[in-house]
């Protein structure tokens, strides 16, 4: 279903506009205005799904075992030597 409804553009974003159908990028000003709703609803569901996945691992740790820092500097430490073992780079 299609809904028609006036908007209002800056001479800047309907120069645009009208530049990229008389290239042929696309059929109409309206079109353009589609694809670019698109884009922001798709940009807005990766962010929502990127929140709820960082979320999702904060709960995660704050419910996982507590690590000191003394602890998660030698893990840190053995995890650097063992990958520069793995690439040949100790000296």
């Amino acid at each position: 279903m299609t809904v028609k409804t006036s908007i209002s553009l800056s001479d800047q974003q309907a120069d645009f506009a009208r530049k990229l159908v008389e290239e042929g990028r696309y059929a109409s000003i309206s079109a353009v205005i589609q694809h670019g709703l698109d884009r922001l609803q798709q940009e807005r569901e990766a962010e929502m799904a990127d929140v709820a996945a960082l979320k999702a691992l904060l709960d995660a740790r704050r419910k996982g075992p507590f690590v000191s820092n003394a602890q998660a500097k030698a893990q840190t430490a053995d995890m650097l030597a063992r990958k520069r073992a793995a690439l040949g780079l100790d000296g």
